[in-house]
C-alpha cells in the first residue's frame, strides 16, 4: 500500500489532466478553472485547478505520459508515501509561485507539476547510494533543461511545436517546489526517526 502512493498520486493528476480535456463542454468552461496573476486570491482554487486544464488534447496526453513515467520510475525508487505527499504540496504551490514573474498573466497545464515530480524523484535517487548515479543523470537533466529554457529571465516563451505560449517559469517553479519539499519532508521523517530511537 505505501508503496503504491506515488504512482497512484501521478496517474490521478494525470488522469485528472486528461478528464477535464474529455468532459468540458467548451472552453469558457474550462476558463474559470485557470490560474490568473490578478484574480487568483478572489479565486483560490485555481492554484490546484490550473494545473489540470488543457485546450488541446495533444498537450494533456503529453503531459499525463510524462506523469505516467514519473510513476513508474518512483515506484521502481520506491518513493514512500511522503514523496506523494510533497508532489501533492507542489501541485499548488508551483502555481503560486508564479506570482513573483508580473510577466506571467495567466497559467494553466501540468508542465509546472511534471517538474515538480522530477524534482521530488531526483532527490530521491540522490538519497541512496545505490541510486545515485540516476539522481545525478535526473537532477542534471532537469538542471540543463530548465537551464536551457532561462525560465527566471524569460518566463513566458512561444512554442511553434505547441502552438502557444509555454510558461518557463511554471517549470523552474514546479521544479524547485518539488525538490524542496521533497528536502523538507525527508529531514522532517528523519527527525521524527531520531527522535523515535
Amino acid at each position: 500500500m505505501r508503496r503504491a502512493c506515488w504512482p497512484a498520486t501521478c496517474l490521478l493528476l494525470g488522469a485528472a489532466g486528461l478528464l477535464a480535456i474529455l468532459t468540458a463542454t467548451s472552453g469558457p468552461a474550462l476558463a474559470r478553472w485557470i490560474w490568473r496573476a490578478d484574480q487568483w486570491p478572489a479565486a483560490p482554487w485555481t492554484l490546484w485547478t490550473a494545473p489540470l486544464v488543457h485546450f488541446v488534447l495533444p498537450h494533456a496526453l503529453g503531459n499525463a505520459l510524462a506523469l505516467g513515467a514519473l510513476a513508474v520510475l518512483g515506484r521502481a525508487l520506491g518513493a514512500p508515501p511522503r514523496d506523494a505527499l510533497a508532489l501533492l504540496l507542489a501541485w499548488p504551490l508551483g502555481t503560486l509561485g508564479l506570482q513573483h514573474w508580473p510577466q506571467v498573466a495567466g497559467y494553466w497545464g501540468l508542465s509546472g507539476t511534471v517538474h515538480a515530480a522530477a524534482g521530488v524523484l531526483a532527490v530521491r535517487a540522490l538519497a541512496a547510494p545505490a541510486t545515485r548515479w540516476l539522481g545525478l543523470l535526473l537532477s542534471g537533466g532537469l538542471a540543463v533543461k530548465l537551464a536551457l529554457e532561462r525560465g527566471w529571465a524569460v518566463p513566458v516563451a512561444f512554442d511553434s511545436s505547441w502552438g502557444f505560449n509555454v510558461v518557463s517559469a511554471a517549470h523552474l517553479s514546479g521544479a524547485l517546489a518539488g525538490a524542496c519539499l521533497a528536502l523538507l519532508l525527508d529531514g522532517a521523517a528523519r527527525l521524527w526517526m531520531g527522535r523515535r530511537r
